[in-house]
């Protein structure tokens, strides 16, 4: 997790797409610039960073569900919650559920834990757009690439 980069997933774990569920990996860095104003003396990841987290992990589940034919743009986020802190060195289990997907739009539900714990939970709305309208593909699937999710779902299926 390289969060001053915003790339929040380190690995993506598994993709089912006959039940619509990633699962992806992540360990906040033991030292970063975000921690030196989040907070001096007392280093948490901001939950904007959390939420940016299921985000890229739901876009990774909508990808994959569109055989790359869209890129994924988080809309909105529905009843956030945010369940306990997440200190540098964490290790971070994130779980996507794709709820719908068509028209241009995707909705996830997703939930970030640790240790077994709850962090948080969300519901996100995504817009879709095709790879035509906008130039991404080639650096969204490279990334895609190098977090795993190729490889996750070639062993899934």
């Amino acid at each position: 997790m390289l969060l001053e980069y915003f790339q929040m997933i380190d690995r993506v774990e598994s993709v089912d797409l006959s039940t619509n569920v990633l699962k992806a990996r992540s360990v906040v860095p033991a030292e970063s610039p975000v921690f030196e104003g989040h907070f001096p003396g007392m280093p948490l990841v901001p939950g904007v960073l959390l939420i940016e987290t299921m985000a890229q992990a739901s876009g990774m589940l909508v990808l994959a569900a569109t055989d790359f034919a869209a890129m994924p743009f988080l809309m909105s986020v529905d009843g956030a919650k945010m369940r306990s802190f997440v200190e540098p060195e964490a290790v971070l289990d994130i779980e996507a559920f794709l709820e719908h997907e068509g028209s241009g739009y995707a909705v996830t539900k997703a939930k970030i834990t640790s240790g077994g714990k709850k962090v948080c939970d969300a519901q996100l709305k995504l817009r879709t757009m095709p790879f035509s309208e906008v130039p991404l593909g080639d650096i969204v699937r490279k990334r895609a690439e190098e977090v795993g999710l190729m490889d996750a779902l070639q062993a899934g299926a």
